[in-house]
């Protein structure tokens, strides 16, 4: 359902959930500078970057991690992040500090890292300072930004240029699609567009740690689909993550009940680098040890399986 549909205690209660993500201890240290299950989490999407981004699997893999980080409670709700017609992004209920993730980056209280590599896709012009309002304006990172493996705040830099690519509009253009090579294309936006889309748009529009392909985590190409079983429930350094790729996941299986030859739909090559492979509903996803098993594609295709267990109403 869409998150203005929700009353303050239910947004309380997904607020929670991930702050519970934050309190706990990493399963799994695949950095040093890990400590939390929230840390680990986002060292994976660093780990598997320059893999699994720009490549069609990308648009399973993500969701596949997307179900496996909304973990504390059993609350799944899966929300609609778009900003109000007529209005900025900056007004979207979601960055309200009371009831939302709190706002934008306060400028000046944050500065990058000076030895930042060009490969690493990081913008200082999104990068306007800390989070200091709402549940998260405390909050300390220790990965990030791009691969660098830092402590610093929540930064953010939201901006209204991409709000063209957020709305109802921008949805509808995309879910007209015929086949899952289009869809996906105009669901991701770059580098198979010459503009953004809903997935990137998105991440450029929240800035800071949002916006970078390593660090967000899912800053880089990939809608997604869980992996999490019924009973495992428990672009990501912000939280906002997890909403945005919910959302993405809520379009994409719209898309796939217009027809019933769409559940299984899928297409586009499965490596960033030559030789160049078709991928098929047998592709291995893999997931770290202590984020999920390893499940071939077709295993995460239908939000209602084993492996999803979970819907939108």
């Amino acid at each position: 359902m869409p998150r203005r549909t929700l009353d303050d205690e239910q947004k309380a209660d997904y607020i929670s959930a991930v702050l519970c993500l934050q309190s706990k201890p990493a399963k799994e240290y695949i950095y040093s500078e890990v400590k939390t299950r929230f840390d680990e989490f986002q060292a994976y999407h660093i780990q598997q970057t320059r893999y699994i981004h720009t490549v069609s699997t990308g648009s399973a893999r993500d969701n596949f991690y997307l179900g496996t980080g909304i973990l504390c409670s059993n609350t799944k709700t899966l929300l609609e992040t778009n900003a109000d017609p007529g209005h900025t992004i900056h007004e979207s209920p979601v960055f309200d500090p009371a009831t939302g993730f709190g706002g934008t980056g306060v400028p000046g209280t944050y500065t990058l890292p000076t030895d930042i590599s060009p490969e690493e896709l990081i913008f200082p012009e999104v990068y306007h300072g800390c989070v200091q309002d709402g549940p998260f304006a405390n909050l300390t990172l220790h990965l990030g930004p791009g691969e660098h493996k830092t402590t610093h705040c929540l930064v953010r830099g939201i901006g209204n240029e991409n709000s063209i690519f957020l709305n109802s509009t921008a949805v509808a253009n995309a879910t007209k699609s015929t086949t899952f090579e289009v869809f996906r294309v105009q669901l991701e936006g770059r580098p198979a567009t010459l503009e953004a889309r809903m997935h990137d748009g998105g991440h450029v529009a929240v800035g800071g740690d949002m916006s970078n392909i390593f660090s967000a985590p899912g800053g880089g190409q990939g809608i997604s689909r869980s992996n999490a079983t019924c009973d495992q429930k428990r672009r990501l350094l912000d939280p906002l993550f997890f909403l945005h790729h919910a959302n993405l996941d809520r379009i994409w299986w719209n898309w796939q009940q217009v027809d019933p030859s769409r559940l299984y739909d899928i297409s586009g090559r499965s490596s960033q680098t030559p030789p160049f492979v078709n991928v098929t509903l047998d592709y291995p996803l893999e997931m770290a040890q202590s984020i999920g098993p390893t499940v071939p594609l077709w295993k995460v295709m239908d939000i209602r399986s084993e492996y999803n267990c979970y819907t939108y109403v």
